[in-house]
């Protein structure tokens, strides 16, 4: 399995890891500042770093038109998301309560277009970018049909709740695990070319 495909599986893991520290830490009321928080942003961190070469290795299973637009979609996505758990991350280590908090994110926040970028329309773009991806590896027959509705749904669980992020990840999970256990784009080419 290369790199790639191994990050098919764990950057979803990760995301279930950061909503499960999260959930856990909420559990006593006292979610932030402190190591449950920065534990879980991490995490989330380190699943964002990994989902690059994932997506990098969707872009590679892809013949067809759009692939390079779409990952660049996914990136960018990514690319805010870190900003955004970034900021989390320094508004937990600089500040002693979660009014703190609020107020450092705020001043980020004030900046012209940050919050709009970094929180409101840039991350979502990861799971756009990602669904756009599904939809032409299913219809490439690369991946089943269900592979972008299981996209889909993960990515809106979230939405629906927080607490629902370990469940979106995990069906983020099943949705990319076939790829990641599937065989090389070069061996199904030639495995088409030889039933032809």
């Amino acid at each position: 399995m290369t790199f790639s495909r191994a990050c098919l599986i764990a950057a979803p893991l990760c995301f279930a890891g950061y909503g499960v520290v999260r959930l856990v830490g909420r559990m006593d009321g006292q979610y932030g500042p402190g190591l449950d928080w920065q534990v879980a942003h991490l995490v989330n961190l380190v699943g964002l770093a990994l989902f690059v070469p994932a997506v990098l290795g969707l872009r590679r299973e892809l013949a067809t038109r759009g692939r390079t637009f779409w990952t660049v979609v996914t990136s960018v996505g990514v690319g805010t998301s870190v900003v955004q758990f970034a900021i989390d991350v320094a508004a937990g280590l600089l500040a002693t309560d979660k009014a703190g908090m609020r107020a450092i994110s705020a001043e980020v926040s004030a900046i012209p277009g940050a919050r709009v970028v970094f929180y409101v329309v840039g991350p979502p773009l990861l799971y756009v970018g990602l669904l756009a991806l599904a939809i032409m590896l299913a219809r490439a027959k690369v991946v089943a049909w269900w592979c972008p509705t299981l996209i889909l749904a993960g990515s809106m669980l979230p939405v629906v709740s927080l607490d629902l992020i370990p469940v979106g990840a995990l069906c983020v999970l099943a949705a990319l695990a076939p790829l990641a256990v599937g065989r090389p784009t070069s061996r199904r080419r030639e495995a088409a070319a030889a039933g032809t």
